[in-house]
């Protein structure tokens, strides 16, 4: 037997001649990454070297053929045993030793031959004895699962290929893997060019492969929804593109940049492609480690399948919360911010420069553009590759000049969008209601212009020359939820004034005697509620602020409440009716009547007032509201939101005339001093909510009791009962204060505010709440306020003006050797496949912050840039410059809030679209042009492919079909810019 297995195999040199060769190759052999290296059972081996140092080829010693029978754990699986020490259990020859051993003597029949490869481990070269030992399986049938070895040098790639012929998954399919420790805890394999060792991948641990289903989704985060038929939503074929994305609350900015993204042809397809797969770049230091690249490829490749009505981008919100804080949470964003952050995280994630060099920048200094722009882009494209570049990246020249040497500093720069500024106007249309001196005339709208960058002052002057009344007769007030926000002074910016905030202009009275000091008193309106607020722990009762109030010049000398309560009366005479000689005023003395004042005035008649006074507001102190425990306002108190902001009528009758009230009014007799809505607040596109928002405060609060005697109170009530009781408050209106010095009803340590507070039911006698809520429009605002219009073309000839560095930004001249304010121009030198331009439609200076609502008129084909460009000849082969339109990010609303939508061209069948949230609509080509619109998208024409699908359907017919509901982000009450034809499928 023995002698025959030797036979069977080569003949072998002599023993001496063996022994001298695999010593040799032992010995001289090193350890290489990549090299094979053979398990050889020790036993056998230490008997082979007996055998050859005999040298008796007939010798007992002979080992026969080469056996490893007691490496394995047994001889089905051929699996090593666990533990195997070297030199103890086995040995390990280099390749050319092993097939040398085995052409001598052979190897027992079925026995595999134990190859293993050296891998390069960090600090050392080894033979890797055990390879990982992992199980693979497929997401859709995880019971069936099946045991690979591979090596720790391994990529994943070779595992995804191994899984994919191991299980038959169709060629082409898009798949991702998942590897599962013995904790259960799954984790993706992002990157396949990384290493098994790299990848923390050990023997023991399964690897799951899942393929995307046809919808775009993959099975392992496929939404749970409950519908009513999921055959009815797997069967669902709608056009590819057109699909909605939900609002997460606040997130309609990124709807809107995400659909214009998506109806960019070149990158959609190079997602749609899955192209993006083998350019992931994991290692930059830069990206997102391919994170951002592959939530946008979700996202486009669900919204591209045609199988959904909406589909909802939470895992996409969430890693772009991630990697930019900004956009963490759910407050309103601009959609350019976020377009701009993600166009440059997809760059950096799809970069196919992996390790990039380090460039030093020349100026030009005197060579000619071309060399110097072609030397830019260059130096651009070995840092920067990816289809980011290839779509959208284009370069401008950058032209800097010193004021005072005069040197010239040229340098080409990449951009990816054009922020466009749009012209601005120094002149700003204010709308203020003007408040007569004469009681009898009804509040004026006036439409006034003045500059923007001008005083309060400048306001008054010019509601001089429509008034004829002297502009120094005139103080400006912001009203807010019948109080005042702030009263300005003359020399304050007009840039604190919002276009939303209720202006309004008081006419100030001149006093004659000049030497006597004047006060300017505010005065507010304030109605006592009939029940006590027991919960403040107090005895007084609750007021809430009413109606609009008013701005008084009063002489020092006649701030008793007295003289305050006739000069009242007087300015209120429009609205409040004066009691007739037959109406009695007197209080009853009847416990019915008293236990009724106990209930609701808190004044009670068991005692006489034992010093007479004339029965007048000095003798009847306010009735104050209550201050909670915890000193804030107590919500039961405030106005109803309908009292808020009231209606004022349009079209009332003219100014002076148009009141029943008396012109004289004796001051104990009357009961009618209005608790008015004074005249008109303004009726404003904003609501009291917003404005709410930027001012907390409530315009009414319990507070404390007026520190009075009762004895007093019930004297006078018993007495004569005046219309309202007198009361100095805070400048909110909640908190009482004290009285001034010398019988005076106010302090004038500060501001005076004074409150006049009414009975419910002397309000309702007496206040006329339609008359005091009555205003008339001048002429001023029956001029139809002209829509600007621009042409884009003069947006780009804006960028490229000549234009000097502000003092927070100088450039260093490297001949000064100091930083001087230069002047810049920048001009454009090649544009991209796809041109991003953002219009600026938000305008930051020193004097203004305001929002630019200006009709941009932009073409829809046929944008030529031939004009704009530097270089006016075009060398063969370079692309022409003539653009269509392919989407619009729309915003609606102000600086503050507002809503975003997108127009978009689907590239299959060169629809219009209208895109706002899930809610998407046919839209038509005269509908787009609107002052919304904020960021452009144009393709260039030699890019553009024909449609493969006809336009569908739009006749008027299809318009009558309802929409579905909108899901948009806050304040989506803005107008929104498209008149739908035919409502597409959404949630």
């Amino acid at each position: 037997m023995t002698a025959n297995s030797r036979r069977a195999a080569a003949e072998p040199p002599g023993l001496e001649t063996q022994r001298r060769e695999i010593e040799s190759l032992l010995r001289e052999c090193e350890l290489c990454a990549g090299d094979s290296w053979y398990v050889v059972e020790r036993r056998w081996f230490e008997q082979w070297k007996e055998f050859v140092e005999s040298g008796d080829q007939n010798s007992s010693s002979f080992p026969g053929q080469i056996d490893n029978t007691e490496l394995f754990e047994d001889l089905d699986s051929f699996h090593l045993k666990e533990r195997l020490v070297e030199n103890e259990d086995f040995v390990l020859v280099p390749a050319e030793a092993w097939h040398k051993l085995l052409a001598w003597y052979g190897m027992v029949d079925g026995q595999p031959p134990l190859e293993r490869k050296v891998v390069d481990l960090p600090s050392t070269l080894k033979v890797e004895v055990y390879p990982v030992e992992i199980f693979l399986c497929l997401h859709s049938n995880m019971e069936n699962i099946t045991r690979a070895q591979f090596s720790r040098t391994d990529n994943i790639q070779v595992i995804q290929r191994a899984v994919c012929r191991v299980f038959s998954v169709p060629p082409g399919s898009e798949c991702r893997l998942w590897m599962k420790s013995s904790d259960s805890s799954c984790e993706r394999l992002r990157n396949v060019h990384v290493s098994v060792l790299d990848a923390c991948l050990s023997s023991g641990m399964t690897v799951i492969m899942e393929t995307r289903n046809a919808d775009g989704t993959w099975p392992s985060s496929r939404p749970q929804i409950m519908r009513n038929s999921v055959e009815e939503q797997d069967s669902y074929q709608g056009q590819p593109g057109v699909c909605g994305l939900t609002n997460l609350g606040n997130t309609c900015f990124m709807n809107s940049a995400l659909q214009c993204l998506s109806n960019t042809p070149p990158l959609t397809e190079y997602f749609l492609r899955s192209s993006y797969l083998e350019e992931l770049n994991f290692t930059n230091p830069l990206g997102m480690k391919g994170e951002i690249a592959e939530a946008y490829a979700d996202i486009i490749k669900q919204m591209w399948s045609g199988r959904h009505h909406s589909v909802v981008p939470r895992v996409f919100k969430t890693k772009v919360g991630h990697f930019a804080s900004q956009f963490l949470g759910y407050q309103q964003h601009d959609s350019q911010e976020l377009l701009s952050f993600l166009l440059d995280g997809l760059h950096e994630d799809l970069n196919r420069v992996k390790n990039k060099e380090y460039i030093e920048l020349r100026d030009a200094n005197g060579r000619p553009d071309q060399e110097v722009a072609e030397e830019a882009w260059h130096n651009h494209r070995r840092r920067n590759d990816s289809v980011i570049v290839d779509t959208f990246h284009g370069l401008f020249k950058s032209t800097l000049v010193c004021p005072e040497c005069h040197k010239v500093s040229v340098t080409f720069d990449p951009f990816c969008y054009l922020s466009v500024p749009l012209p601005v106007s120094k002149e700003r249309i204010m709308e203020v209601f003007f408040v007569s001196l004469d009681p009898y005339a009804k509040p004026v709208q006036h439409r006034v212009v003045v500059l923007k960058a001008g005083k309060v002052s400048n306001l008054c002057s010019a509601l001089s020359e429509m008034t004829n009344i002297p502009a120094t007769q005139m103080v400006v007030a912001d009203v807010f939820n019948h109080r005042f926000y702030k009263i300005y002074h003359a020399d304050e910016s007009l840039s604190c004034i919002l276009d939303r905030d209720d202006i309004f202009v008081y006419e100030l009275s001149v006093l004659e005697e000049k030497q006597e000091d004047q006060v300017l008193l505010a005065l507010y309106l304030r109605e006592r509620s009939h029940y006590r607020d027991y919960g403040s722990g107090s005895s007084s009762y609750g007021t809430s602020l009413f109606g609009h109030p008013l701005l008084l010049n009063v002489p020092r000398s006649s701030c008793s409440r007295e003289a305050l309560y006739q000069l009242f009366l007087q300015r209120l005479a429009r609205y409040v009716r004066p009691p007739d000689p037959s109406e009695e005023l007197e209080e009853e003395d009847d416990d019915e009547e008293d236990l009724y004042k106990t209930q609701t005035n808190g004044i009670s008649d068991d005692e006489e007032q034992e010093d007479a006074e004339t029965a007048g507001p000095s003798q009847t102190e306010s009735c104050s509201s209550d201050t909670s425990a915890n000193g804030q306002p107590d919500d039961s108190a405030t106005t109803e939101p309908g009292h808020t902001q009231p209606s004022l009528h349009h079209g009332a009758a003219t100014a002076n005339n148009d009141t029943d009230t008396t012109d004289h009014i004796n001051s104990c007799d009357s009961t009618n001093t209005a608790d008015s809505e004074p005249a008109a607040e303004q009726p404003r596109e904003t609501t009291e909510e917003e404005k709410e928002e930027d001012k907390k405060e409530e315009a009414c609060s319990p507070s404390p009791p007026a520190n009075e005697q009762p004895a007093k109170r019930r004297a006078c009530c018993k007495r004569k009962k005046s219309l309202f009781t007198i009361q100095a408050v805070n400048s909110n209106g909640t908190t009482e204060r004290g009285t001034g010095e010398g019988g005076s009803a106010v302090s004038f340590s500060s501001q005076p505010y004074v409150a006049i507070d009414w009975d419910p039911d002397m309000k309702k006698r007496f206040y006329n709440e339609n008359e005091a809520e009555k205003y008339v429009k001048h002429a001023s605002m029956e001029v139809p306020q002209q829509q600007t219009t621009v042409q884009l073309q003069e947006c780009i000839q804006l960028f490229t003006t000549v234009e000097t560095l502000e003092e927070e930004n100088p450039w260093y001249c490297p001949v000064c050797k100091k930083h001087q304010l230069a002047t810049k121009k920048l001009d454009l030198w090649s544009l991209p496949e796809v041109l991003i331009i953002h219009l600026k439609r938000f305008s930051y200076t020193k004097f203004t912050r305001e929002k630019l609502d200006s009709i941009v008129d932009f073409p829809l084909r046929d944008l030529d840039f031939s004009d704009c460009l530097l270089r006016k000849s075009l060398s063969n082969g370079e692309p022409p410059s003539r653009y269509d339109l392919i989407a619009v990010s729309n915003h609606y609303g102000g600086l503050r809030d507002g809503h975003y939508t997108s127009y978009a061209c689907n590239k299959d069948n060169s629809q219009w679209y209208y895109f706002d949230d899930s809610k998407v609509t046919y839209a038509r080509e005269d509908q787009i042009m609107t002052n919304a619109a904020y960021v452009l998208f144009y393709h260039r024409q030699d890019k553009i492919r024909k449609p493969t699908l006809s336009a569908p359907n739009t006749s008027p017919a299809s318009s009558t079909q309802p929409a579905s509901d909108i899901t948009s982000c806050k304040d989506d009450s803005a107008e929104l810019g498209a008149a739908s034809c035919v409502t597409m499928e959404t949630d």
